[in-house]
């Protein structure tokens, strides 16, 4: 293949499919020099290998910004044009999920330490793996991922390429005992280039123009756009709704919460798992931490014997804007008429401002997780 990511890159450029941006070109620039140097490699193989010989795998690339600063699409043109068979590519969600299961197999066999049999598992016949949107929402894969790494670069020499939409020092940022966690964060500062992708056009934004992000009533109309706004934020067909991968979300204490559709920082959920079920403000927390963008359906007009739905909807609301969440929703009316007598419903109005702010083009423009930024 006699493409690489810059003349891919240039020709969307010059196709008028994207606009030239100097951190795109910097961060394609990279992975071109890395797609030369997987090629140039000759893998030397189990005997390389038994006898020492095997040459260190080149330094992996860490690409990082806010969503729509075009990490996925960099990420597709560096994996279509890396011109060798040993490679994988994969999110991330989808890759800890098949490392808790070989551990689970690993340990019942009870050889001692499972991590270098499992790295083993995952680098054969992978010379690169590439994660799509690196970020690490429990304590369990925190505890594993600095050794399970370490034998997967140092021991396996696999070279690893990974978007995330926070630098290496924000992962895991205030989790259970982080400390742990540590070595990973210094892993990726010794192996991975850190290259950021954080200025301030978000060209995911346009991707949604036309769009609104409040659709009434409820209805298969209403769940056409929403669909459709899933599609534009993960680029995944709306037609093969179905198919959707979903997720399970760490909520602390033992504790987890099924997301029914889960994609590259996207999270769709109906009103009744969100505000019908008994959760707390710590719950929604971990939602708007873990995801840049929120689908909520089905939300009704609520009355005065839905006091409780409505006072955790002012909860999950505050949270979503704290870190600045893009949100997108089918409900049976407009914010104003959800919930206008009641216990609470005074205070809803303040929920009702936030939420016509949240329409708004200046709001859609923030950064996910400013909140956290804040608090830095």
């Amino acid at each position: 293949m006699n493409t690489s990511p810059v003349s891919r890159y240039e020709q969307l450029v010059a196709a008028g499919e994207l606009r030239a941006d100097p951190a795109q070109q910097t961060a394609a620039r990279r992975l071109a020099q890395l797609r030369h140097e997987l090629a140039a490699q000759t893998p030397n193989g189990f005997l390389g290998k038994l006898f020492g010989k095997a040459p260190p795998p080149p330094r992996g690339v860490y690409l990082w910004g806010g969503v729509g600063r075009g990490k996925s699409m960099l990420m597709d043109l560096f994996h279509e044009t890396l011109a060798i068979a040993e490679k994988r590519r994969v999110h991330f969600h989808a890759f800890m999920l098949e490392v808790h299961s070989l551990l689970r197999d690993e340990r019942q066999k009870e050889r001692g330490d499972p991590i270098p049999s499992v790295a083993a598992t995952i680098a054969s016949n992978v010379r690169c793996l590439a994660f799509d949107e690196m970020v690490v929402n429990n304590s369990a894969d925190a505890m594993i991922m600095s050794r399970l790494f370490r034998a997967l670069i140092v021991d396996e020499g696999v070279t690893i390429v990974t978007t995330s939409n926070r630098p290496p020092a924000d992962l895991y940022k205030d989790g259970l005992n982080r400390e742990h966690f540590l070595p990973f964060i210094e892993l990726i500062a010794n192996r991975l280039d850190v290259i950021p992708l954080n200025g301030p056009v978000d060209y995911r934004l346009e991707r949604l123009a036309g769009i609104d992000s409040w659709h009434t009533p409820l209805g298969d109309a209403a769940t056409a756009q929403v669909r459709e706004a899933f599609f534009r934020l993960t680029d995944y067909s709306p037609d093969d709704a179905q198919n959707v991968p979903s997720g399970q979300l760490d909520l602390g204490v033992g504790r987890e919460l099924h997301v029914p559709r889960a994609l590259k920082g996207v999270a769709v959920f109906s009103f009744s798992r969100l505000c019908r079920d008994a959760r707390g403000a710590s719950d929604y927390l971990a939602i708007a931490r873990a995801y840049h963008s929120v689908i909520i359906v089905g939300i009704p007009v609520m009355g005065p014997d839905d006091r409780n739905e409505a006072a955790r909807f002012v909860t999950l609301i505050d949270a979503l804007y704290e870190y600045r969440v893009k949100l997108f929703v089918t409900a049976a009316e407009d914010p104003d008429r959800l919930y206008q007598s009641g216990d609470g419903s005074f205070e809803f109005e303040r929920t009702v401002s936030r939420l016509m702010e949240m329409q708004s083009d200046e709001y859609m423009a923030l950064g996910h997780g400013l909140a956290d930024r804040n608090q830095a």
